[in-house]
């Protein structure tokens, strides 16, 4: 098959957000399974594209709020308003519907086109579903926007998160209704989108990079515990302030703590062994440099990356149940707990294990091997169904016919609307 791939940022070399790496390894499926790829999408600034593929660029583009200024805040805040969008959708308008038509009719012939997430797919939504359609859902964002509402600490940005939520509900449902396939990363994301498409629903599994490495993590431990993430999404800095705030102050005072990653806003910490580290240049060095790894997700859908990651290079851990989203079977060496209490006991025990030359690390290989086992039986059959039918509540429709129905029940100005969902985390 000849495959169009639709991210808003484009799959890199060096994955290193959970968004990065989802892509990466969705395109390494694509391709180890024989198909021909052309992606198009943006380049986040200071990455490079991943090698071997068939890029087609729409600019260097910067997503993240916390690198860019409020002036460009307020920019992309005007463009949602006037065009009736998401905050995230107005980030994409740095090219015209007719810039994305051209391209897509330069590629043609192709069997269909893989949406990555509602970023780009909702800006061009009406350009890209005149083709068959298969809809990869990292997350039920709308859910995730509500659940940010929630705990949003002014009424402005309550206010944000809260109209984010209803225009991504919208881009969502005319995505998913009119897929061939969807693909989620999480069991529970599969009934996200309504009974209507659920049929249609399956989960792929995900690794962290195609190639299994040798482990490192049997060097001596630079931090007792070891954290990463990108802080600045607003379901990551959940966990990180309830692991601050509720875990640390019951933690000793002799345990070094080393946190990476962006971390705007720092709140005050009181315990000594706590190193703010900023990005570090080599992402998994540094989570192997820890001698326990806390998963510490609190809310948000999808899979969470860290914990495939840890799991992958066979580390210890103490996680929450949410930072489980996805998984099947978990490792030996992982312990659960969502009380801030126990959470604590669990890693000042697997700490002092560690302190005592056990480092109680496994085996990753068989983990990693059958995530990938999976991805690749899980992309194959929802390729199988391009082509086929699409049924909307009942009722089956030939796909083109299917299409109309679906764009008309989201009630979202095509012609106007662009979205980015700002998953670089």
């Amino acid at each position: 098959m000849h495959l169009v791939f639709v991210s808003s940022l484009v799959p890199v070399e060096n994955p290193s957000s959970g968004f990065d790496i989802a892509n990466r390894a969705v395109l390494d499926g694509l391709r180890a399974l024989g198909h021909r790829v052309s992606v198009i999408g943006y380049l986040q600034p200071g990455q490079t594209q991943a090698p071997g593929g068939d890029m087609h660029l729409l600019g260097e583009l910067e997503v993240t709020n916390a690198k860019v200024t409020t002036a460009t805040k307020l920019r992309w805040l005007a463009k949602a308003c006037l065009h009736r969008t998401t905050l995230s959708s107005a980030k994409m308008l740095e090219v015209s519907h007719k810039h994305v038509e051209a391209l897509l009719r330069r590629l043609q012939p192709f069997d269909g086109i893989v949406l990555n997430s509602v970023q780009l797919p909702g800006a061009f939504a009406a350009t890209f579903q005149k083709h068959k359609t298969i809809y990869v859902a990292h997350n039920v964002e709308a859910g995730s926007a509500r659940e940010n509402a929630l705990t949003a600490s002014g009424g402005l940005q309550r206010w944000l998160f809260s109209r984010e939520a209803r225009y991504l509900e919208k881009l969502e449902r005319t995505l998913t209704q009119a897929a061939s396939a969807i693909w989620t990363f999480a069991e529970a994301d599969r009934f996200g989108f309504g009974r209507a498409v659920s049929s249609r629903a399956t989960v792929l599994p995900l690794v962290t990079r195609w190639e299994q490495t040798e482990s490192r993590a049997g060097k001596t431990p630079q931090y007792d515990l070891a954290l990463i993430g990108t802080w600045s999404w607003q379901p990551n800095r959940i966990g990180l302030d309830w692991f601050l705030s509720d875990v640390v102050p019951l933690l000793p005072a002799d345990m070094s703590i080393g946190i990476a990653g962006h971390l705007p806003e720092a709140p005050a910490m009181s315990h000594p062994g706590i190193r703010l580290l900023g990005r570090v240049p080599d992402a998994r060095a540094f989570v192997e440099s820890g001698a326990v790894l806390p998963l510490i997700s609190r809310v948000g859908t999808g899979v969470q990356l860290k914990t495939i990651e840890t799991f992958e290079l066979g580390m210890p851990s103490v996680a929450t149940r949410a930072s489980l989203r996805g998984i099947g079977t978990l490792p030996g060496n992982c312990a659960v707990s969502d009380d801030p209490a126990e959470f604590a006991r669990l890693l000042i025990e697997k700490v002092a294990q560690a302190r005592a030359g056990n480092r109680q690390c496994l085996s990753g290989s068989v983990f990693h091997q059958a995530q990938k086992t999976r991805l690749l039986e899980t992309l194959d059959e929802g390729l199988s169904r391009f082509g086929k039918p699409v049924v909307l509540s009942g009722v089956t429709f030939p796909r083109d016919e299917a299409r109309q129905p679906a764009i008309k029940a989201a009630g979202t100005p095509y012609g106007l609307a662009a979205h980015e969902g700002g998953k670089s985390r």
